[in-house]
């Protein structure tokens, strides 16, 4: 799917810049001190997330190590599914149709037992201080703030700060804020399972490329979080570069890894399936009221469904949200056509959560709602991350037990990390655009 649309294009690098220089500005306009901001940091962050783009996208070598990984990620899946297959026998199948609570959310819990199996054994560790080197020698940001930094693209928002914690309550306001940023602004590998499955089905192709671009929007997210964090909070007093030793106690055997992280992955996917119960539930009746009642008897339906050409059905919460992010979304590099379902996406993704945008990616993509491929795999970027309003009372209350002390900080930098988060995804989508024509 994606390897037709490669391609340089000028109008779509344009736009990418355009969407780049977009977020620069709503960054600064929200920054703290913007007369102390490193300029030259932001630069080389951006220009760090265009190279990997590029990488991925161009270079053989790395693409390929990239969908090595991503196959890593198929096989773990198929995996999981041998044992839904034990316990729900015939109901295990797709083919009657797909069943989200049974053939996606469970997923969560393998890939929980399976990370934190891997953190006991120190897989994630060597991995991370490799990444976090990196970004300490290219970027120039304290060793602590690297470690989280990279943690996030394996790990949850409140389980990277965990990495950090003998840390966190000497750091500054701006080393906090890069921590609240990063974690808002990825995904976790625990729940990464269950997008590929809602995105990819049954279609091992569409599964794969889904996981590439999955894993290379978490990779992408380390220096867009970088940028976005340091321009809205900038670096005031002087940082040590030196690496940091890293939280490594947290097991104390195989057995013990496998347990806690079955038992995380099972508090995670019961906490999702009532959040998205809740949520949808809510969604339809805000579409009762909007849709059934004041679009149905003001004529704005058929009005609605004649000028989108069938494509939005009436003045449903999802059409609203599209028409207030529509103009973004073009800025960002999104075809014309398509600017309204995924502003909509990204709407519903900031309010309600990203399970709820990208069970919604999925049911519209299926549908035929989008225009254009390109569409899709830029929703897919701009959807990767936890920055939404539920997300600021998880990630408080985790700091807020790691560092009692920077309490009153970590509450008022809530609301501002999850709008840089947010921005942090868009970079992610604007930068891939750039490449996709």
């Amino acid at each position: 799917m994606v390897e037709t649309s490669i391609g340089f294009d000028f109008v779509s690098i344009l736009r990418g810049l355009a969407g780049i220089c977009a977020v620069i500005a709503i960054s600064y306009l929200l920054s703290f001190g913007k007369r102390k901001i490193d300029w030259e940091l932001i630069l080389r962050s951006i220009t760090l997330q265009i190279i990997l783009a590029f990488l991925i996208l161009y270079v053989p070598f790395i693409g390929i190590l990239v969908e090595g990984i991503s196959k890593c990620f198929i096989k773990i899946m198929e995996s999981a599914q041998s044992g839904l297959a034990f316990l729900l026998g015939p109901y295990a199948s797709k083919k009657n149709g797909f069943i989200f609570l049974l053939h996606s959310l469970p997923v969560i819990i393998f890939f929980s037992a399976l990370v934190s199996l891997c953190y006991h054994w120190g897989i994630i560790q060597k991995i991370v201080k490799l990444i976090s080197w990196l970004l300490r020698r290219l970027l120039r940001i304290s060793g602590a703030e690297g470690l989280v930094v990279s943690g996030n693209i394996f790990i949850g928002m409140s389980e990277a700060p965990v990495l950090i914690k003998e840390y966190l309550p000497k750091m500054n306001k701006s080393e906090l804020f890069l921590v609240m940023v990063s974690g808002m602004g990825t995904i976790a590998g625990t729940v990464m399972g269950t997008y590929i499955g809602m995105l990819g089905g049954d279609n091992p192709q569409a599964q794969l490329l889904f996981a590439k671009h999955l894993l290379s929007a978490s990779i992408m997210a380390a220096p867009a979080s970088i940028a976005v964090a340091k321009i809205i909070c900038p670096q005031t007093k002087k940082i040590e570069t030196i690496p940091v030793e890293m939280n490594t106690r947290r097991y104390s055997n195989t057995l013990d890894a496998i347990a806690e992280g079955t038992m995380t992955g099972l508090k995670l996917m019961v906490s999702i399936a009532a959040m998205l119960f809740v949520f949808v539930s809510l969604v339809a009746l805000a579409n009762y009221i909007t849709d059934g009642i004041i679009g149905r008897y003001t004529g704005l339906n058929d009005w609605i469904s004649e000028v989108t050409g069938g494509k939005a059905q009436g003045l449903t919460f999802q059409f609203m949200l599209g028409i207030i992010m529509a103009p973004f979304m073009w800025l960002i590099g999104i075809p014309l056509e398509d600017i309204v379902p995924v502003g909509s996406l990204l709407g519903q993704k900031t309010i309600l959560n990203e399970f709820v945008a990208y069970s919604q990616l999925q049911q519209w993509k299926e549908v035929g709602i989008f225009a254009s491929e390109k569409s899709v795999i830029m929703s897919t970027y701009l959807l990767c991350g936890f920055a939404n309003i539920s997300s600021i009372g998880i990630l408080l209350g985790s700091l807020s037990v790691l560092a009692p002390n920077k309490r009153k900080i970590i509450s008022r930098l809530g609301f501002p990390a999850m709008v840089g988060g947010m921005l942090v995804s868009v970079l992610s989508a604007a930068v891939i655009g750039m490449f996709l024509n």
